[in-house]
């Protein structure tokens, strides 16, 4: 997901005043033996937002929320005392709050760092943070992100946004911002390929256009495609016959607006060939289904349940799909979704907007039915200008680790599983899930 470091963070991050306890509740609660296990593991990360060194850094997001008003919840907030633990354990910083004038003293340790590790600081955070090998969503990759420590996830929403999103941009004030976005990338998409307009036909706009952008994309190393869609319409992207999508199409592309109905059809036809396409290039499917951001949003239209008829397309059987930050609330229905052959689920987002607590509960329902599915993400990005993606990343790198650790000592104290298969499964959640998924080589 897209994000301004700006409209989540704010300035109150270097007023909050704040202590950390010692011993959290959620730790007790996981057996010492196996939180140590899990805590040694480097992990693969399957969802982030990491930044390069590049200046501003323009091909970070493709969807970043500028502008749009949302609260953040209290996990996320900078008076949570994860965020002091995060500046201690990666900036050694000494003190018990976070006033200005010892703020001070942090910005001087983080721009020492920054300036001694020069180019390698984004392969830094990752040895910190324990991650061997992240997966970062970028429109692309850029300065300081090198294989095969980091992988590319490219954005391919634009490519679901042939025709003038005019109409669809008036449909909430969330829209109005992002669908010029999408725009934007679209003719950067079809700049990448020399052309200065699209095609006339459905059919020359998928050879020439969507096809094209995809084997570039994977000849430059993209692992997976991501889809952000539940920002802009919901997933249930159903059938459409390629005459129908054809005729909305060719009515459209020289100009005029498609009605919502029109529009919903012919990105359906979209969704189903993207991924097609993806699975015949050896790249998964990434799609965003979590309750947030914006308040705006539809949370009901992000519930991976509406996938299921694109997850049992028979056309389809051959693409693997993973559901990004694993439905949020709507974990359970994910975790009905990993019965389907070709689904995968991370945990990412949850690992900073939930407590390992909560987050431990969703994991031991995906992890008494399908562990060999479930995946570590961190959906690491910056949050301001005293909060670089390197703070996201510790959060959810320790959130997540000990939400495995107490689901695991449950399913352990519960007699579901031996301590050889706790560990088992962790290193699997962790490590080596993804690496199966990704051809990546880890043991």
């Amino acid at each position: 997901m897209g994000k301004n470091a700006t409209l989540l963070l704010c300035r109150a991050v270097v007023l909050a005043c704040i202590s950390l306890p010692a011993v959290t509740a959620a730790q007790s609660r996981a057996d010492p033996a196996l939180a140590a296990f899990i805590a040694k593991i480097r992990s693969v990360d399957n969802h982030s937002h990491a930044n390069s060194i590049a200046p501003g850094d323009s091909d970070a997001d493709a969807l970043a929320l500028d502008g749009i008003p949302f609260a953040l919840p209290v996990t996320m907030r900078p008076d949570n005392p994860v965020w002091l633990a995060a500046y201690k354990a990666l900036y050694k910083y000494p003190h018990a709050d976070l006033s200005e004038t010892h703020m001070k003293d942090l910005r001087a340790s983080m721009q020492s760092v920054s300036k001694r590790e020069g180019s390698n600081f984004p392969t830094w955070i990752l040895n910190q943070v324990k991650t061997e090998v992240l997966l970062a969503n970028r429109i692309a990759m850029g300065p300081g992100l090198p294989t095969p420590r980091f992988r590319w996830v490219s954005y391919v929403d634009a490519l679901l946004l042939p025709l003038s999103t005019k109409a669809e941009a008036t449909m909430s004030p969330d829209k109005e911002k992002l669908y010029p976005l999408e725009e934007k990338l679209f003719r950067r998409y079809l700049g990448n390929l020399k052309l200065s307009s699209t095609p006339s036909t459905l059919e020359s706009y998928l050879t020439t256009v969507v096809t094209p952008t995809l084997e570039s994309q994977r000849r430059a190393g993209c692992l997976a495609v991501k889809f952000e869609a539940a920002y802009l319409r919901p997933l249930d992207f159903g059938y459409v016959s390629p005459a129908a999508a054809s005729a909305i199409y060719d009515k459209y592309s020289r100009g005029g607006e498609p009605s919502h109905a029109e529009y919903k059809m012919l990105q359906d036809f979209l969704f189903r060939y993207i991924g097609r396409e993806a699975g015949r290039l050896g790249m998964a499917v990434h799609i965003h289904s979590f309750e947030a951001f914006g308040n705006a949003y539809s949370a009901a239209g992000a519930d991976p349940i509406l996938l299921e008829s694109a997850f049992n397309d028979p056309a389809l059987s051959k693409t693997t799909f993973v559901i990004i930050h694993g439905g949020g609330i709507f974990a359970s229905h994910t975790t009905a979704m990993l019965w389907k052959p070709n689904v995968y689920a991370d945990m990412s987002m949850m690992t900073l907007a939930y407590t390992p607590a909560k987050l431990a509960e969703v994991l031991r329902g995906w992890l008494t039915q399908y562990p060999e599915k479930v995946m570590f993400g961190s959906d690491a990005f910056a949050l301001g200008p005293d909060a670089g993606w390197e703070l996201s990343a510790w959060i959810s790198a320790k959130n997540g680790r000990t939400a495995l650790a107490i689901a695991l000592t449950e399913m352990m104290r519960n007699g579901e599983v031996s301590r050889p298969r706790a560990e088992e499964i962790a290193t699997m959640v962790l490590r080596t899930n993804a690496s199966r998924l990704y051809g990546l080589g880890l043991n």
